[in-house]
């Protein structure tokens, strides 16, 4: 093996190791990032579901006041109090299947992924993917 085939070889391996702390720092940056992504948009969601749960018992105390409003309406109107919580009741309960099915529909665990992140995974293995078939 002369001088030039050593050096080669050298160069070689040093390229091929080079490369390879390349994916590894790719990788786990990669990684660092997914793993930053999720902790926001958890913290995001555990702050947002807070506020829904003490708008929640607001509203609740004040749902029950106007029932009773609208079943003591009623009443005065001549409904029977019996018949009158009924319909109030019924109509709550209907709206309230209306939001939960809104809601249920609109709460996907999707919207807490990663998107930067897969997109940068997809963009990495595809110059990867690049520069070994064209290298």
């Amino acid at each position: 093996m002369t001088t030039t085939d050593h050096d080669r070889t050298e160069s070689t391996g040093s390229l091929l190791s080079e490369a390879i702390k390349h994916v590894s720092s790719l990788v786990r940056s990669e990684v660092d990032l997914a793993r930053a992504e999720v902790d926001q948009n958890l913290r995001r969601a555990l702050s947002a579901i807070g506020m829904l749960v003490a708008a929640v018992v607001a509203a609740l105390v004040a749902l029950n006041v106007m029932a009773a409003a609208v079943v003591t309406g009623l009443t005065e109107a001549g409904v029977d109090a019996v018949w009158a919580a009924l319909i109030v009741g019924v109509a709550l309960g209907l709206i309230a299947a209306a939001l939960i099915a809104k809601g249920s529909k609109d709460l996907k665990l999707s919207s807490l992924a990663p998107t930067r992140t897969a997109e940068n995974i997809k963009r990495d293995a595809n110059a990867i993917q690049g520069g070994r078939t064209n290298g």
